[in-house]
């Protein structure tokens, strides 16, 4: 029922209507959650906040915004709530602006909810830049919601998991590998903090995956047998390249191996992302070549041990490298907010200290990678350190220019030999960037473990260096 008594304004009156009277549109909100304790807030004092409303042209009283109020007023039998009514046409733009204003106000609405929003504006024609602007966001944002509302997937999961918009984006990028996206979902549904490291280490393996399928696509071009995996010295159905010379005793030349029947390829990706061919010959004898001197012995196959020692290096190697764009990325974000923790400085001295001849190297040649965390492109030889114009054009950022020359120096000394042999002072760098808010990856962590009480004096001649002390390993 509508009362009589309405109060007048310039723009609408507030009435007192029956809640079941009133026709709920359709919302933004895609899940009207009616929590126990707002349940009883409404029942106990009522609804204090009158709803915005308009009148169609029957005069059916509508809620623009509301939804969740006139539906817990229904839910606990209230026979009347305050409705501010306006004069309003139907435009679907102005409603759901209105209602995502109203409700980012009251309850936050859920990513997935902006989702259904920013598909619905741009259906009315709305670009991402307008819709943007409207509802006082950012366009890339817009972007990825309708980027997401458009694959299936990523819909899908938004809603169904509760990701966030940057969760759900992320899946895109694996469409049509339904593995990887369940274990993305999966990630980000129980330990959320490890997601940003699960997606670089699938990204840099699509990248692997697809780089080698190119190279194993060129070779079978040229009549090369595709092998799945490497040889060992051991197996005689293929016979190492590099361990065969011509009838004439000469090292053997790319385009006699092209030429050689029985020629055969293992692709393997190596760390760092490199790919590389390893040339296999099925019958020397037969293509004219044999085995040079000192290779004519075999050696046993690997233990079982041993397979899962390599396994584990070979995942962690991995692992390392995709933990390091995370970390960066991470790194970057950090010096570009307006205020930096409270032991920045104290940082800083332990960085110029323990960290010295790290820093102090980097620094000499430049130090790319503290440019890089500053965004800004380094000069060219003569002109290689441009962080000192940020100082100048804003003093208020020197300290975060110094700290990045310290993690810029420390970082830029970080390699696989960091998690393979950490030094404490390495561990007590990941645990300072934990407690800075940094969610450390598996094999980050094993260097956290190695951190001691005290923090250890840098010696000269102990730096690490990343020139790769062992042999190149296949990762696949």
């Amino acid at each position: 029922m509508t009362t009589t008594n309405a109060n007048s304004t310039a723009q609408g009156t507030v009435e007192h209507i029956d809640p079941n009277q009133i026709v709920v549109e359709a919302n933004v909100r895609t899940d009207a959650k009616l929590p126990t304790e707002f349940l009883a807030s409404i029942k106990q004092n009522g609804v204090l906040t009158p709803i915005l409303a308009r009148r169609d042209e029957h005069g059916n009283v509508i809620v623009r915004a509301g939804q969740r109020r006139t539906l817990a007023a229904r839910e606990v039998g209230l026979v009347s709530i305050p409705a501010y009514i306006v004069d309003a046409d139907e435009k679907t733009v102005d409603r759901i602006i209105q209602q995502m204003a109203e409700n980012e106000h009251r309850e936050a609405v859920t990513d997935a909810d902006r989702v259904a929003a920013y598909q619905q504006l741009a259906f009315e024609g709305l670009t991402p830049t307008v819709i943007a602007k409207r509802l006082n966001t950012k366009p890339a944002t817009v972007k990825a919601g309708i980027a997401v509302a458009e694959n299936a997937a990523a819909a899908s999961a938004i809603v169904s998991h509760s990701l966030t918009l940057d969760q759900a984006a992320t899946l895109i990028e694996f469409q049509g590998d339904d593995d990887t996206v369940a274990d993305l979902i999966e990630t980000a549904t129980t330990d959320p903090g490890q997601f940003a490291h699960a997606a670089q280490r699938a990204r840099d393996e699509k990248a692997r995956a697809e780089e080698k399928a190119a190279v194993e696509a060129e070779y079978a071009a040229r009549g090369y047998t595709v092998l799945d995996r490497e040889r060992g010295h051991y197996e005689t159905d293929y016979t190492l390249v590099r361990n065969l010379v011509s009838a004439d005793g000469e090292s053997l030349t790319q385009e006699q191996v092209d030429a050689a029947e029985g020629r055969a390829v293992y692709v393997g990706t190596y760390f760092g992302g490199q790919v590389r061919a390893m040339f296999y010959i099925a019958d020397p004898k037969g293509a004219g070549f044999r085995k040079s001197s000192g290779h004519g012995a075999t050696t046993g196959p690997m233990t079982d041990e041993q397979k899962a020692e390599r396994k584990t290096l070979i995942a962690n190697n991995k692992a390392w490298a995709s933990a390091a764009v995370v970390r960066r990325e991470w790194l970057a974000s950090f010096l570009s907010r307006k205020t930096l923790p409270k032991d920045a400085a104290q940082f800083i001295a332990q960085g110029l200290t323990v960290h010295g001849l790290t820093v102090g190297s980097a620094s000499r040649d430049g130090n790319a990678l503290a440019h890089e965390l500053m965004g800004v492109e380094r000069g060219g030889y003569y002109e290689r350190d441009k962080l000192a114009g940020i100082v100048a054009k804003t003093p208020s950022k020197a300290q975060h220019v110094t700290l990045a020359v310290v993690l810029g120096g420390i970082e830029s000394n970080t390699s696989k030999t960091t998690w393979r042999s950490p030094a404490s002072r390495d561990g007590h760098y990941f645990t300072q960037l934990e407690a800075w808010g940094y969610t450390l990856s598996d094999v980050e962590k094993i260097v956290t473990a190695e951190a001691h009480a005290d923090a250890p004096t840098e010696a000269p001649g102990a730096e690490q260096d990343d020139s790769g002390n062992e042999a190149d390993q296949s990762e696949e």
